[in-house]
């Protein structure tokens, strides 16, 4: 059961990442989604912060509340990895918070 949880959050990360990712270069490349800029900005802030609440209410739960225990990881090395991919989805959320603010806040 706790196996099948994990590999649950791995899938969510890797869909969350590929929407953060796909969000943020169709952005980038100045082509815009809805026509409008705010609203562009306004949808790519949302999915920042929404991306970005999964691997930080993973990483609460794993430093203050100790249900990381849970996961019984193997080694040092899978909770470094578990960590890592953790921050890398931050990161890309981080990554369309700011395009999506660029883009609500820029001057054309």
């Amino acid at each position: 059961m706790v196996e099948q949880a994990f590999h649950r959050n791995i899938m969510t990360f890797a869909v969350l990442a590929v929407l953060g990712i796909g969000y943020s270069g169709w952005l980038y490349s100045q082509h815009p989604l809805t026509g409008m800029d705010n609203v562009d900005g306004i949808i790519g802030v949302v999915l920042g912060l929404y991306i970005c609440s999964h691997p930080a209410a993973t990483l609460v739960d794993m430093l203050f509340y100790r249900r990381g225990i849970q996961y019984q990881f193997s080694s040092m090395k899978s909770a470094v990895l578990w960590l890592a991919l953790n921050v890398l989805i931050l990161f890309i959320g981080g990554i369309a918070i700011f395009v999506g603010t660029t883009r609500l806040i820029g001057r054309n």
